[in-house]
Order: C-alpha cells, then structure tokens, then sequence
C-alpha cells in the first residue's frame, strides 16, 4: 500500500474572484465571450500592463528567455517554448509562480510536460506541442454547448454556441428548460463576436459561434440547456426531414451567497471540535463511535449551550488491515467509514438469537477492555471485531419497512455506492495494492467487474447495508443534537484529497488526475514543499461531467450535518501538482473554476440547510478571503498565527479579528494548548529532526512569540498574577470571546488538559499520528462518562459560554 503522508501546513493562494460570474470550459482556450487567452489566467480584480495573478509588473525578473521551438525532443531541462507556454495557459496550467520569498519562478518544462500529461496531452517533442495546441484551439469551437454554465442568482449569461458557417440561424433552436419543467426560448444576445473572432476553419470546415442570451431571472436550482438543428427536408416537398439530435447541458444558479443561521448571524455560537475515534467511553469498542457522538453532542448543549461539536473527517477507510490511521487520507470522501458504527444500536441487534447476541457482546468486551488502555488506538483489532458482528446483524432478517428502507437507500446513492462496496468487496478478496488485481479489474465499469460483483453480490451487499447503517446513526446524531437545543449541530469535515490506491481513485479514474499527486510549494515551514499523496480532480473532466462526482460527494456529507468544514478550501481555487518522480517542490499550480466549484458548493449547502467554513489558514491574498467572505462562506482563525505580519508581529487586538471566521486557539497538528504554552511542540520537532535551525534559536523565537500573546491578556485583565496551566488556558479561550468572530471552537484536549500532538507534520511512522487516545495531561484515558463530571472540563466551557451568552448563562446541575 502507498505510504501515507502526514497532512501539512497549507500554501498561499492568490487567485481572485471572477465579479462577472461566467463560466466556461477550462480546456477552451477562450472564453465564450471572446476573452484573450491570456483571460484563463488573469485576476480579474488586477491591473496594469501585465495581469498575471503572480507577476509583479515592475519586477524585471518577469521576463524569461524562452527557447525556440523545435519538431525533435523537447528540452526538459530548459525553459518551456512559448508555444508549450500557450498550451500550458489554455488548460489552467501555471508557467510561472511567485514563491513564499517573493521570487517570480518560472515552471521547468520537465513539470509542465508531466502535468499535462496528467490532462491527456503528452507532450515530449515539438511536433507533440504543435499537435496538442491545434487540438486545444480546437476543442471549444466543436462543442454545441459549453460543458456546463454555472451562474449567480439574478446574473444574466452569454451562452456560446458553434456550428457550421452556413447554417441559417433560423434552423437553429436554442432554449431553456427550467427544473419545473418550463420551457424558454433563448433570445439572441446583443453581444456578438466580431468576424474575426466568431469563426474559425479545421481541416476545410468552418465554424462560427453564435451568442445567445438567458436572462437573469432564472430560479435558483439545477436547469438544461438544450440544443438542436430544426429540421430540414431533403429535397422540395420532402416528407421525411433529416433530424439532428439535441443536445442538453446543465444550466445551474446558485445563490450568490451561503446564508447563516441566525444563532450564527445575528449572534455566536461556540462548540467543541475533536479526532471522534480519540472520544472513547465505557460503551466503546476500543474506538469513539456515532453512540459516543451522540452523548457527546446532547451533553454539551445541555450542560453548557454548545450549538455544534466539530469532528474529523468520517470517511471510509481500507475495509482489510491494516487501516490507515489518517482520517485525512480516506479511500472515498464520499462514504463513511463503518469503524465508527455502535453495533448495539442497529435494531436488529435486539432480535438475534441469543447465542448470537453473546458472541457480540463477547466480542464487545474484549474491545472494552481496550477504553482504558493509554497505548496508541488500534483500529485494526477494533474493526475485525466489530465486523464479524456486523455480519451477524446483517444475515439476521429485516422487517418489510427496514427491507424497503434500505433499498430506497441503495437507490438514492445508485451506482456510486455500488462502486464503492464493489470495491471494498475486491479488496476483500484480493487485497492491496490494487496494482496485484487481475489486469481485467481495473476498470469498474468493465464487463468483468460485473461478473465478479455478481459472484460477489453478498458482499456488496454487505457493504452497501453498512453505509445504510451509518446514515441512519449519523439520522440519529443529528436529531440528537437537534432535541438537545444545538442551533447548528455537527460539523463534519471534508478532507484535501483521497488514498491514490482507495476507491474513488478506482471508481473516479476518469475525473482524478493520474501521474501526479497534490501538495504545496516550498514555504518558510516546509522548504522542500510537501506531497500529500492524493490525487486531485481533473477540472476539466470536472466540467464535462457537470461536476456531478463533486456534487454527489457533497450531498452525501452535508445530508446530516449542520455546517461543513472543507480542508485546503484554497484548493477550489488552485491546487500544486506534483508529477510522479519529481520533488515536492517541482510542481505547479493548476486552475479550478472557482466560480463553478463554490457555486455550486453552495448550491448543495443551501438545499441541505447548511452553511460552509473553509480552513484558509496561510499567507492568502486577500481577494481570495473577500471572494469567499462575498459567498458567505467562513474563514479559519488560529490564535497563535493572528498577528500583525505587516506592522510589528505583533498578536492583534481582539476588535481586529475578522467577525466571518471559526476561532480556535489550536489546531491538530499543534500540541493541544497545555503542550503548546510549555514548548513541547519545538522540542518534539527537535526529537524527529524537523527543526530547520537550532533548537536554542527556535525555542528562544517560540518562547517570545508566545510570552506575547500572556503579556496580552494580562493587559485584558484576563490572566491574573501566578496564572496555573489551567487559567492560561481558560484566559485564552476567554480572549476568544472578546474577539467578534462568528464561530469559537474549543478542542476537546484543551478541556481535559491534554498535551500531546495529535498529528505531527512532516512525519509518518516517526510519531503516532492520528493514533492517541483523549486523555489528560499525564497521558491516562479520560473516558466520556468521566468527562462529563470534570471540574476542569466545564470551568472552560463556563469560561466560553457565559461571555458568549451572558443573559442566557445558568449554572449547570
């Protein structure tokens, strides 16, 4: 199995917003309207004679010596031609960055070679270049209808069409119909391209583009476009008409911003965040599950006025061991993982036999026994119990309502769930990697890989019945959370990307970008840049298929939960590619149509009564932070990284905090705040050799920059004279409160006194990562049943609650 890679710290992103709302085909090297080439490229909020995101006008550096181009090799280590430079641009590839010193780097030509053939145009020769650029130029004119049109609620849009020069326009039908079923005839827009720009000839045949217009008063929802060629008789008094096939395209509004609840919106909301699998109690099987989630979100509303808990990603994991430990290094970021299931609580639990409810709860103490034990979580004991007695639960009959409940389950989620389980079923029976598979089942939609699902159909079926399972628990978090008084509920959290050897890279083939994985440049903390693994989406295939893959993953997460967080949502903008074989740092940046992928994000979000906080931590420029401010979408807000980096370095004031963002004091891949406060973070990294200067530097930085942040909230009268661990961490959480952020999150550790590091980046086996159990500052399990009682615990969430909520704050019971 591929190795997996710790997640680290994010890169900058300086694309800005697109005011316009158009949206068209990634791989047209022009716009519908008309755009240069260079317009697939450009900022559209810069300026000034070059309006590259990343070029600084008056920076001479700028210009490149660019070789000629040349029919034989290309020359790998050389800079790109511009020809290879024009390709690169017309499919959203960067040629050239500005780095984290400010330098202007152009892209080595061995990269671009590499990405682009991650996007079907390899390219190693001269002839290859000329050949992929008439191909790309020639791409956009060919397609009746753009891929898909995404616009914002009450925008207009120019909808390009092309066909053959000589075609009349009358014989050409174009209109919309709307989700209800309305049909509009599209008008011709008053925009048309001008004649050298509105034709073009491939091979002898020449194409025009057409504008026509729909106007902006089109409901929010998922509508079609629709093409076709009126017909035409053969001859004079013809009574059999040559027909032409229409052609349908989704035409999507989206709400031109993601609305908040009013606990949110019109006041704040605080709430615990927490690795679920760490959260263990007596009823445990050795790892937090959907039971403990639930007792965990009532409690902490009931006991404090929390409005949400905020938990890592639940994705799927490997069915067989061993299991990666990274909930941020999933095989589907669709689907669940079934780890986190309470057997107990599927009802037909309580009609097995009795042998058979002994044996489960047989297998259920053993996993006790493991509550208690302050030794790294083994998942992989866990789930070989809790899936031999999920198998029992699953051969047991259901009720004609549970049967026909489950069925109507599989129909919804439809052929991505049974890839999934298909999957899941092959690597039962024949492992990992997959690369060991029969050549004949790489492709899940082969004839093949139906005949083995067929001979495997239990097996699917199993893993069809767990995912339906884990809905119906997740149902029940949520209403637990909804009874409980919480306004918001859970949070779940969307993870950057998936295992390169899991499912969706098996079932999404097509739509993943093969031969390169994602990652980040080099930064002032990571300096060799950072490969994470994952391969990304193909924005291009994204498109062609109206972004359903990305849509159906997020109805899937958001169906029941009240917010959704979105790891690296910087990543909607742009992502680093890194080719196989080259170092982290030999990437680029490729470009997503941000326009289509938030719209549309908020699209599902609006239709699922939730809202959007995106983790935009980094050196972000700030068009990004405004667009995704402008779409109601909230930032992420660390403590100890709010400083004022462009005057003295020093911590903001609590009024300069911005008001749309979660606020935490830590994050997990910081030590929890006691381990922070005392430097274990810097002498951690010294342990594994990650520090890039000597420690006696790093600790001298860290220790100052952190006696700031103390001085600070002494001067707030927030920390008084002697101040224990325990009231450092409390007057954190408290400046929290003065700040005028929408959203306070308080990690669980921080309430119970943890102190270690839950994920250490820039590490794999050299440290625990995603493996330690909740636990106190000693290192012993600290159970939720005990939780609930500690003195310390709800002290901090006095200390929150009652400066959130004053008028509202009664002692607990």
């Amino acid at each position: 199995m591929t190795e997996q890679r710790p997640l680290p710290d994010r890169s900058e992103l300086s694309v800005g917003p697109d005011d316009e709302g158009s949206v068209y085909d990634i791989s047209a090297p022009t716009p519908p309207s008309g755009i240069p080439l260079s317009a697939l490229w450009e900022d559209p909020k810069s300026s000034g004679p070059d309006d590259h995101p990343d070029r600084d006008p008056d920076d001479a550096s700028a210009a490149f010596t660019r070789p000629r181009l040349v029919d034989g090799n290309l020359d790998l280590d050389a800079p790109a031609p511009e020809e290879l430079v024009e390709l690169a641009a017309g499919l959203g590839v960067a040629t050239e960055f500005k780095d984290w010193q400010g330098n202007l780097v152009p892209v080595a030509t061995h990269t671009l070679c590499g990405v682009l053939a991650a996007l079907d145009m390899p390219v190693r020769t001269g002839v290859h270049v000329r050949a992929a650029l008439a191909e790309l130029r020639r791409r956009p004119w060919e397609k009746l209808l753009p891929d898909i049109t995404v616009v914002r609620e009450g925008d207009s849009a120019i909808i390009p069409v092309h066909v053959e020069a000589d075609l009349p326009l009358h014989r050409l039908d174009v209109r919309l119909e709307t989700e209800d079923g309305t049909l509009l005839k599209l008008p011709l827009a008053a925009d048309q391209p001008a004649p050298d720009e509105g034709r073009a000839t491939f091979d002898g045949r020449t194409l025009r583009r057409v504008n026509y217009m729909v106007l902006g008063d089109i409901p929010i929802g998922d509508h079609t476009l629709i093409a076709r060629h009126l017909p035409q008789a053969r001859h004079p008094g013809s009574e059999n008409p040559v027909q032409s096939d229409e052609l349908y395209r989704p035409y999507v509004v989206t709400p031109r911003r993601i609305e908040l609840p009013p606990s949110v919106a019109e006041s704040r909301a605080w709430g615990f965040m927490t690795q679920l699998y760490s959260v263990r109690s007596s009823r445990s099987w050795g790892l937090g599950d959907l039971g403990d989630l639930a007792e965990l979100t009532g409690w902490s509303a009931r006991a404090g006025g929390a409005d949400y808990v905020l938990v890592n990603p639940l994705h799927a994991a490997e069915p067989v061991a061993p299991m990666t430990p990274s909930p941020y290094l999933p095989t589907t970021r669709r689907f669940f993982n079934p780890v986190y299931l309470r057997v107990e609580d599927i009802p037909e639990v309580a009609y097995l036999a009795s042998t058979e409810r002994a044996i489960i709860e047989w297998q259920a103490e053993a996993m006790r026994a493991l509550n208690t034990d302050p030794r790294d979580l083994d998942r992989d004991a866990v789930w070989e119990a809790k899936s031999a007695s999920l198998q029992t639960v699953f051969e047991h009959p259901r009720s004609r309502e549970r049967q026909a409940a489950f069925e109507a389950f599989c129909l919804r989620e439809g052929e991505g769930l049974e890839d999934f389980a298909t999957w899941s079923a092959l690597v039962e029976r024949y492992g990992l990697p997959t690369s060991n598979w029969p050549d004949h089942l790489r492709e899940p939609h082969s004839h093949a890989v139906m005949q083995v699902r067929e001979e495997l159909v239990d097996r699917v079926e199993f893993h069809m019945w767990l995912q339906w399972c884990l809905d119906q628990q997740l149902a029940r978090v949520a209403a637990v959370a909804q009874d409980a008084g919480m306004s918001v509920g859970v949070v779940h959290d969307l993870a950057v990307g998936v295992h390169p050897d899991g499912a969706d890279a098996w079932a999404l083939a097509d739509v993943l970008a093969l031969g390169v994985t994602a990652g980040a440049p080099p930064d002032a903390f990571n300096q060799q840049g950072q490969d994470w693994s994952q391969p990304p989406w193909r924005p291009d295939r994204l498109a062609e298929l109206g972004y359903e893959p990305y849509r159906a993953m997020l109805r899937t997460l958001l169906r029941h939960a009240g917010a959704l967080r979105i790891d690296h949502i910087l990543g909607l903008f742009r992502f680093w590619w890194v080719p196989e074989g080259n170092s982290p740092a030999d990437g680029t940046y490729v470009k997503y149509d941000h326009e289509a992928m938030i719209g549309l994000l908020a699209l599902e979000a609006q239709r699922a009564g939730c809202f959007v906080i995106g983790e935009d931590l980094g050196n972000v420029e700030p068009s990004t932070r405004e667009y995704l401010k402008e779409r109601g979408v909230l930032g992420t807000s660390i403590l100890w990284f709010e400083r004022d980096y462009d005057g003295d370095g020093k911590p903001l004031e609590p009024s300069q905090w911005r008001d749309l963002c979660l606020a935490t004091v830590t994050t997990h891949d910081l030590p929890p705040t006691a381990g922070y406060l005392a430097g274990e973070h810097i002498e951690l990294r010294e342990r594994l050799g990650l520090l890039t200067r000597s420690y006696e530097q790093e600790a001298a930085v860290d220790a100052e920059q952190r006696q700031d942040v103390l001085d600070q909230l002494t001067e707030l009268g927030l920390l008084k004279v002697g101040p224990t661990e325990r009231d450092k961490v409390e007057a954190l959480h408290a400046f929290l409160a003065l700040t005028p952020a929408r959203l306070i999150g308080v990690q669980l550790a921080d309430a119970v006194g943890d102190r270690r590091t839950m994920n250490q980046p820039g590490t794999d086996d050299e440290y625990p990562n995603w493996r330690l159990p909740l636990a106190d500052g000693v290192g012993q399990p600290i159970l939720l049943d005990d939780l609930m009682d500690s003195v310390r615990v709800l002290s901090l969430i006095r200390t929150v609650d009652s400066r959130l909520h004053p008028n509202d704050w009664v002692e607990p019971e």
